[in-house]
């Protein structure tokens, strides 16, 4: 039997240098297993590109890691298309796709666990990892899926309420083992590659935040669930190629993202109410803090945005686009 190939991709944009660390760590992961490590640049513009190729030509790397140009920043989901779509050198298509953060480090042993896992349970889709700190603290990483009642209990962050919708609760406790869970941050997951020809590619209508849930969901409907594997450990920096934490208000992009996934998944009807279900929660939040004195802890002008955005777009509404397929010819077993 024909061992099974692995794409590993991961996506730059302007950290050549943490990138060439996530593809090292990637290497030594892919140690005994066939295939091979794409870099995709996002039009980085800093000479990230030229940089990383000639240190994948000095690393002796050539034939395993390479580097490609995706033409523009097009956000996470369209970086990693590219890297997809490209395929194995040669452009065979691999039958598992390791999508890792430019800011993760997986362990010697972490991509040979989820291979491991998915190719002993042919039913399941999607396999991550757990994902830890460099200071080996915890990260939350797998979900439930969002819903109105989620989004209220979420901008609420009051105890009773939170008791009364526990099942609605989108981050899940921690797993100890293997557990089937709704999605899972997309820092360290690995794709079998007859999922995406059934669902299709990332939604680049996501320019960052949500796409990963968005590929989930379409994995489930489809029969395919997503495991979270907890003996595959990865370090993950977290949030320095999106400067999240640095921002002093959420970017435009996230609450573009987030109203996609709701009227995609839901309707605009839907939608709206889910916004609605979060100002309500945002505003007992905002009553808490005022009677008790505690400070706010969202962006500021959070609300106001985000009830901003969403009447923007009713005014700009157009219909979601279709999502992209594996070529027909690469749709091949």
């Amino acid at each position: 039997m024909t061992a099974p190939t692995v794409l590993t991709v991961i996506v730059n944009w302007r950290s050549a240098a943490m990138t060439l660390d996530a593809a090292a760590a990637a290497v030594a992961a892919m140690e005994g297993i066939a295939g091979a490590v794409t870099i995709v640049d996002n039009d980085s513009g800093d000479g990230s590109f030229e940089t990383m190729t000639a240190e994948v030509a000095r690393r002796g790397w050539n034939g395993r890691v390479r580097v490609i140009a995706s033409g523009r920043n097009g956000g996470f989901g369209y970086g990693n298309n590219a890297g997809i779509r490209a395929g194995l050198p040669g452009g065979v298509q691999p039958d598992f796709v390791y999508l890792l953060n430019s800011d993760a480090f997986p362990r010697p042993d972490a991509v040979r666990r989820l291979l491991d896992h998915l190719s002993a349970s042919p039913e399941v889709g999607l396999a991550g990892s757990y994902i830890e700190g460099p200071d080996g603290t915890p990260h939350e990483t797998a979900f439930r899926f969002p819903s109105i009642w989620s989004e209220f209990e979420g901008a609420a962050r009051t105890g009773p309420i939170s008791r009364l919708l526990a099942a609605h609760v989108v981050p899940l406790p921690i797993p100890q083992g293997t557990a089937r869970v709704d999605w899972l941050a997309g820092a360290s997951v690995m794709i079998r590659r007859s999922v995406l020809d059934a669902v299709g590619l990332f939604d680049e209508t996501f320019f960052l935040y949500f796409e990963e849930t968005d590929l989930c969901r379409r994995a489930a409907a489809a029969g395919w669930p997503t495991h979270y594997v907890r003996s595959s450990v990865v370090v993950h920096i977290g949030s320095e190629t999106t400067g999240m934490k640095r921002w002093r208000r959420m970017p435009g992009y996230w609450f573009a993202s987030r109203r996609h996934y709701f009227v995609k998944t839901h309707g605009a009807v839907y939608a709206a109410l889910a916004t609605a279900a979060h100002v309500a929660g945002g505003m007992i939040w905002r009553l808490r803090c005022l009677i008790e004195r505690k400070p706010l802890r969202d962006p500021p002008g959070f609300l106001r945005d985000l009830i901003a955005h969403d009447l923007g777009a009713l005014v700009r509404a157009r219909p979601a686009p279709s999502i992209p397929l594996l070529p027909e010819s690469r749709r091949t077993q």
